[in-house]
């Protein structure tokens, strides 16, 4: 069976630093008829699992800890018995949104998780949080870059737990290396390339600064 890309839009809150905004979140899935797993269980837990039509559920996989990236997560475990991957820098800010249950396994850069013959590769690019991820999957010319890099320019740092000269350098450094064509899977709003972004890197800084 041929491995793909499942694209699901969940509705909720993000709530930080005493604030909170309506927002729309990409829920990615990836896999095949029989097996798959998700990236950032969004505010709704029963969405996910329709979406998945009784495919066997390996992992979900925390870009961040967010609450908007996680807060469907543990009924999502709980509804499938899949295990939460979460990086452990972004334990803290998780422990906002479920104090009483911790991620079952932890994401290291380098890592990698096979689903459906497909290889998808841990990035860790702090800056927008501490324990930022994105996930390279060579063979789907993807990666899912979380709230890290959008259309249009970084994820945002004006928050806690954030900082804009680290997530200039894990765009730079470990982004926008891979090869232009791969397409950017992000945590809100529209798919970009890595070559559309590419040529924006300086404007970024100045505009960050």
């Amino acid at each position: 069976m041929t491995a793909r890309i499942d694209h699901l839009v969940t509705s909720g809150t993000f709530s930080l630093d005493g604030g909170t905004w309506d927002v729309d979140n990409n829920v990615w899935i990836v896999g095949d008829d029989s097996e798959a797993i998700v990236i950032d269980a969004a505010h709704d837990a029963e969405a996910i699992e329709a979406a998945l039509d009784g495919r066997t559920l390996r992992a979900i996989v925390c870009t961040h800890a967010h609450n908007d990236h996680i807060d469907a997560a543990p009924a999502l475990a709980a509804a499938t018995g899949a295990p939460v991957l979460l990086h452990p820098a972004d334990i803290p800010l998780w422990k906002q949104t479920h104090p009483e249950r911790l991620p079952d396994g932890e994401l290291a850069d380098g890592a990698t998780l096979t689903v459906a013959g497909i290889t998808l590769t841990v990035l860790h690019t702090p800056g927008h949080a501490p324990g930022a991820v994105c996930l390279h999957a060579p063979r789907l010319t993807t990666v899912f870059t979380g709230d890290t890099l959008f259309q249009g320019g970084p994820g945002a740092t004006g928050r806690s737990f954030s900082d804009f000269p680290t997530i200039i350098d894990s765009i730079r450094d470990r982004l926008l290396v891979l090869p232009p064509e791969t397409v950017v899977r992000t945590g809100h709003g529209d798919t970009t390339t890595v070559g559309a972004e590419a040529p924006h890197l300086a404007e970024w800084i100045t505009r960050g600064h």
